[in-house]
């Protein structure tokens, strides 16, 4: 399938504006791409590599990109589009140069394209995220090496969300344990747990594609012995108790089922959760506590927060 990127060359003052009116053209989305971002100073935290290149960002402006699918219409489309942008002048927005240009993309390429942002990262005291295509030699002898390959859906590991509930498991997975992990996704958590030295480890998510992801990396980084992938709903397919449960989901999702958490966590055991903004802090511990579980610590990254709970004995 071909699809036609449209790309407008303007200023921080219209992205807002233009991202509006190319979500009402049919694009589900928009990437911008802002002249500033390179010259940003980053928090340097566990080792991340920020590999930005200079080359895929406009030397002044702000570039916003939009997708469509190429049809018979696309050309009126693309028509409107450009004068509702340049009406955008009337409301006394500052277009700056307004430069649109359009150029085709073949579906196989925009799905790998973004490959060349991802690279390894440290991502806290044991465990480096590495992607599959990438060669990377370990800087000291007990580093834990995750190979990724999240593909176009999930994530590659590096969301704090998932940088706190890696380095959760780091502090709280020991030998012999069980583990859950709520909505596994890539199943980068289900491959930390096992090479912590879980015993077992049960991974589900809803969304089949997730399953199928999920199974390949564990399969790729040799723990399918240690970890096993279902299709289901949060702990529908959890028929034992667990030493440790997992659940990067949204904070909405986690305070549906705490009661659920509780009884399936083993007494003295604990309850890792993230995915939770840092507004919904308070309603997910006050959740947690609810349902019988005592708070051992709270982490924080940037908006994000992950929540180790623990089952009284």
């Amino acid at each position: 399938m071909k699809w036609t990127e449209l790309s407008i060359l303007t200023t921080n003052e219209a992205v807002e504006a233009i991202s509006n009116i190319l979500h009402e053209a049919g694009a589900s989305g928009v990437v911008i791409e802002d002249s500033t971002e390179i010259n940003k100073e980053r928090i340097d935290q566990f080792g991340e590599i920020y590999a930005l290149d200079p080359n895929d960002f406009p030397t002044s402006g702000v570039v916003v990109k939009a997708y469509l699918p190429a049809s018979s219409f696309l050309a009126e489309t693309v028509e409107e589009i450009k004068l509702a942008i340049a009406n955008l002048s009337n409301f006394d927005i500052n277009l700056g140069e307004n430069l649109f240009t359009t150029s085709e993309v073949n579906e196989e390429d925009w799905a790998t394209a973004w490959k060349q942002y991802y690279h390894p990262v440290k991502i806290s005291e044991r465990f480096t995220i590495v992607p599959t295509w990438e060669e990377y030699t370990p800087v000291s002898t007990d580093e834990l090496i995750i190979e990724l390959d999240p593909g176009m859906a999930f994530g590659t590991g590096t969301h704090p969300t998932t940088v706190m509930c890696l380095q959760a498991l780091e502090k709280v997975v020991g030998a012999g344990d069980t583990v859950v992990d709520v909505g596994t996704g890539s199943g980068v958590l289900s491959i930390a747990a096992a090479m912590l030295g879980a015993k077992s480890v049960h991974a589900l998510d809803l969304d089949i594609v997730a399953v199928n992801a999920a199974k390949e990396n564990i399969e790729h980084n040799k723990v399918q012995h240690i970890a096993e992938v279902f299709h289901g709903n949060l702990l529908d397919t959890v028929k034992e108790p667990a030493d440790i449960v997992v659940a990067n989901i949204l904070a909405e999702i986690i305070m549906t089922f705490t009661d659920d958490a509780f009884s399936i966590v083993k007494p003295g055991g604990l309850y890792v959760t993230s995915g939770i903004i840092s507004a919904k802090k308070e309603d997910v511990k006050a959740a947690l506590e609810k349902s019988g579980f005592i708070i051992n610590e709270v982490l924080m990254m940037e908006d994000w927060v992950a929540i180790i709970a623990k089952k009284p004995e």
